[in-house]
């Protein structure tokens, strides 16, 4: 039973870890993200959709989105953040159980679950607003300008 535990604890230690080491864009490291890196990205976004989409109308409709986007992706940057705090607070206290570390790490994963549901019925609602033309034009722009920041020699990744 203490060697389970002691995998147990081991493995969250490793899982946060690589958890709070994984998230460094942009050259923009450190304690979380300022409103002015949210700001820079989406109005980079912006940009990009006033390139790609002709129709002004839409095309505020799709920024409208984008903002829903950013603003989901903000508060599930601050939760998982909140998460990880958890599993130092844990870490550190001693007569804390395997169970209580299951615990914060089932909640982190369902809310990282509901995040990104959110965001992909969001992508798919920006994507009804356009054309197929539009949004192939506007994921070409998008893997393009994300590959200036690729941080290794993988593949990049495709489309939106």
């Amino acid at each position: 039973m203490k060697r389970f535990q002691g995998y147990v604890l081991g493995l969250v230690v490793v899982l946060a870890l690589a958890g709070c080491s994984s998230h460094r864009h942009h050259g923009m490291g450190g304690e979380g993200k300022s409103d002015a890196y949210w700001q820079k990205g989406q109005q980079d976004m912006a940009a990009l959709i006033d390139r790609t989409v002709k129709d002004q109308e839409k095309a505020g409709h799709v920024k409208s989105i984008v903002g829903e986007i950013v603003t989901e992706l903000k508060a599930s940057r601050e939760q998982e953040r909140a998460g990880h705090r958890r599993l130092y607070e844990l870490s550190a206290n001693y007569a804390a159980t395997p169970e209580e570390f299951t615990k914060v790490l089932d909640d982190a994963n369902n809310i990282r679950m509901q995040s990104s549901t959110k965001i992909l019925l969001l992508r798919f609602r920006m994507k009804d607003l356009m054309t197929a033309e539009e949004w192939k034009a506007l994921s070409d722009q998008m893997l393009a300008y994300s590959s200036r920041y690729k941080h290794s020699e993988a593949a990049p990744k495709a489309g939106y």
